[in-house]
């Protein structure tokens, strides 16, 4: 049971360490990041909408 509590701490603190290694974003880069992902969300959205409103039309046409 030692071990296994052993084990534990070594990962936490494994990761802890690894963490303190990450390069995390700047305020402006956050921010471009963040404009990037909802413009994205909106393009895709957008597109498979405009897609189904076609796909629908077109079933329709041919019931």
């Amino acid at each position: 049971m030692a071990r296994s509590f052993k084990s534990v701490f070594s990962f936490f603190s494994e990761s802890w360490a690894e963490l303190k290694k990450v390069r995390w974003p700047n305020r402006k880069e956050l921010t471009n990041y963040t404009l990037i992902v909802i413009g994205t969300i909106l393009f895709v959205g957008i597109y498979f909408w405009v897609l189904d409103i076609g796909i629908s039309a077109v079933i329709e046409a041919i019931i």
